[in-house]
């Protein structure tokens, strides 16, 4: 089976093809990204028309429309404007080609596709993007976030205040290289949740008082960073897993990775980062957790997106990746 996966969720529109063994066949890319300040969803769902047809183009150059057996797209949760053109074009090729069309939870693909690369069958996973900060298990039938942000993503608050101190976008790689010494800013765990928006206006602050640019990035990512590790260390010993996966873009930063990799080393468990370029949105992963729910008998064939679609929505079941490749292999 060949699946094409069309992801349109914020600044990325991704087109990949997968195969039914977790083989990528084709990953084609278009990233919008501002001027100036943050993603500006109108300007991004505009990028993402204007790019689709030439990322389309580029994926049938490598494989014939006519061995695609079915359509997938990220009906959310995402940006409405983003979300729209995704479903647009993959509800059009998937009417031309006349195969079923699949729509996929976004946080749902981070997750599958981790599980794929990783060949860990039943991790705690760490998604950690610009708009997502959750710690998600799967449990009884469904996945269920043990632990998430109250107001905005890592991410995101990366970026609200690097505009504030004029570092350029994207901030991450840069502010992860800092040296600085220790302030004291805000440390907001709660139970198994956390906050970043009081960390990013007291940082913001110090800031202004005076105190050095270095200082102020480098205590932010120490505190932003150990305040995520805590919360996924307390579900691994809550839940008592042994594997743990870290996915999504801000899983990019080495310094985000070895603080994971030292507390799983320290708690005798598994750890595997997916890498950079899967670890970002794409469409790979929705064309793969298409495949998941194609024979889960998860689609209807419905093309109206789910912007607030939140991934311990629905049932879901966790199937076994090892024994698909041998069944696949074998078939």
């Amino acid at each position: 089976m060949l699946s094409l996966g069309i992801e349109s969720t914020a600044h990325t529109l991704g087109v990949a093809v997968v195969d039914s063994r977790g083989r990528i066949v084709a990953d084609e890319r278009a990233v919008y990204t501002p001027p100036s300040g943050g993603i500006k969803p109108q300007e991004a769902s505009e990028h993402h028309y204007h790019a689709a047809d030439k990322l389309i183009s580029r994926v049938f150059s490598l494989i014939s429309p006519e061995e695609i057996d079915i359509v997938c797209f990220s009906r959310g949760p995402g940006l409405p404007p983003c979300l729209s053109i995704g479903a647009i074009v993959a509800r059009t090729l998937a009417y031309i080609l006349k195969k079923p069309l699949i729509g996929v939870n976004h946080c749902t693909a981070h997750v599958e596709l981790a599980r794929l690369l990783s060949g860990f069958h039943d991790p705690v996973v760490v998604y950690v993007s610009g708009g997502n900060t959750q710690v998600i298990a799967y449990s009884e039938g469904r996945y269920r976030v043990l632990g998430e942000t109250e107001d905005i993503g890592l991410g995101n608050a990366q970026d609200k205040l690097a505009r504030e101190l004029g570092i350029p976008n994207p901030p991450g790689p840069y502010m992860d290289r800092v040296v600085g010494r220790w302030i004291d800013l805000p440390y907001t765990v709660k139970g198994m949740n956390l906050a970043y928006s009081g960390l990013v206006t007291e940082a913001i602050k110090r800031a202004k008082q005076g105190a050095k640019m270095e200082d102020v990035i480098y205590s932010f990512m120490e505190v932003s960073f150990s305040m995520l590790v805590e919360v996924a260390e307390r579900a691994l010993a809550h839940i008592g897993k042994k594997q743990l996966v870290l996915t999504g873009g801000v899983a990019a930063s080495p310094k985000l990775r070895e603080k994971f990799r030292l507390m799983c080393r320290e708690r005798g468990a598994e750890f595997y980062a997916v890498e950079p370029k899967l670890a970002r949105d794409n469409g790979v992963m929705i064309a793969w957790t298409g495949i998941l729910a194609y024979m889960q008998g998860k689609w209807e064939g419905e093309s109206w997106i789910m912007p607030n679609w939140r991934i311990d929505d629905d049932s879901w079941e966790l199937i076994d990746l090892s024994t698909l490749r041998e069944e696949q292999a074998g078939g």
